[in-house]
């Protein structure tokens, strides 16, 4: 064809919305030109109790309305946007249940302000937060004392924040390492660690495990962390190289992630080389006014949700209340919905005071619509 087309991915909600089945529609709008369309702090450490089943962090009321406006997921940047100087407000909120797991295994921290957190002469950009989950397995040891202690081993590292980079790498292998050393702490506990720092602008992720960091941009999903899973062809290659099998899709049998920290009864000794790995991989972005929020998730809500639902709901959630901690207790609430078999730990952090603005499609473009199961052939096109 002759004529360019923008392509822009709906997400609507059938049946009650993203409390059923995400389904997805794509609406091809042909024009003669392309066009861009113009859009418009305190500390929370959360340490979900054993005891009881649903876990609340911050003030929340009972939702989950049907929602009546559909979401356009639109894959255009706004020129003034990657041109103007954005600086985040973040507030951010949790949700944590066990779910039907007999023991809660999670921890998570929150730190909206991290300058009146920390204790340090480091001159640090401004604004400055942290957050993180941590997936424990085989008792709560290891995610207790990983949440208690990675971010004080990445700000007293010699190369922060200079170095941000190399201070994150080396606060792993340091939690790591004080894991084996820490005789209070069981040789089976481990943890997967998943960790946003935001200095300024800047935006790292780090994760070793199958939690997952999904930022919603402008109502499109963006996965800024890879699931670790051992059968994985990544994995799988280094897990073989190093002596590792996979059974059935765990680790030596025995772990269902290819990275953690802890878990020494698999490692062995310090310095030898492991299959189950505790080095994180790394994205860094720089935010800018088209980015909304960022949802942190162990795979309790990923094994059942995909990541654009999440955002698609997320949204949704934020244009009718502007409450973070709803928002998070809405994907747990929809996640047991859905029969998840593990623990459920959200976060969801934000990073403007204000709701997310209404996209609006034009009304002077032509429509049409593809089937979910064209949409999958499509993306897999495209990928190809």
């Amino acid at each position: 064809m002759a004529q360019e087309t923008n392509a822009s991915l709906q997400i609507e909600r059938l049946d009650g919305g993203c409390s059923g089945t995400c389904k997805g529609s794509v609406s091809a709008m042909e024009d003669e030109k392309d066009e861009n369309l113009d859009n418009s702090n305190q500390l929370t450490t959360g340490k979900p109790p054993r005891n009881v089943k649903m876990v609340r962090h911050c003030s929340s009321s009972a939702f989950f309305t049907d929602f009546e406006s559909e979401i356009a997921i639109l894959g255009l940047v706004s020129p003034s946007s990657e041109n103007s100087v954005f600086l985040p407000i973040f507030r951010s909120g949790s949700w944590s249940e066990k779910g039907p797991k007999q023991y809660m295994e999670d921890e998570h921290i929150c730190v909206d302000n991290l300058h009146k957190h920390l204790v340090t002469s480091a001159e640090l950009p401004s604004p400055g937060a942290f957050y993180g989950v941590f997936d424990g397995h085989g008792g709560t040891d290891a995610a207790s004392f990983t949440r208690e202690n990675i971010l004080n081993f990445i700000v007293e590292d010699s190369q922060f924040p200079s170095g941000t980079k190399r201070a994150i790498k080396s606060a792993f292998v340091k939690t790591d390492h004080a894991l084996a050393d820490t005789k209070s702490i069981d040789s089976s506990s481990g943890t997967t660690v998943l960790m946003a720092l935001i200095l300024g602008r800047t935006m790292l992720i780090a994760n070793a495990g199958d939690s997952r960091a999904v930022l919603g941009k402008r109502g499109r999903a963006v996965e800024l962390s890879k699931d670790h899973k051992p059968n994985c062809s990544s994995e799988r290659q280094r897990i073989e190289r190093l002596g590792g099998v996979i059974y059935d899709g765990y680790l030596n049998g025995q772990l269902s992630v290819a990275r953690a920290l802890g878990d020494w009864h698999i490692k062995g000794s310090k310095g030898s080389k492991s299959p189950l790995s505790s080095e994180p991989e790394l994205k860094e972005i720089s935010l800018t006014e088209e980015d909304e929020f960022l949802i942190l998730g162990c795979d309790g809500l990923w094994d059942v949700m995909s990541s654009q639902c999440a955002v698609t709901m997320v949204r949704k959630e934020l244009m009718m209340h502007n409450d973070p901690e709803r928002c998070s207790k809405a994907l747990v609430t929809e996640a047991l919905q859905r029969n998840t078999c593990d623990n459920l730990t959200v976060l969801v952090i934000c990073f403007s005071p204000d709701p997310p603005p209404k996209i609006e499609i034009p009304r002077n473009h032509r429509r049409r619509s593809i089937s979910a199961e064209g949409l999958d052939r499509l993306k897999g096109i495209l990928n190809n």
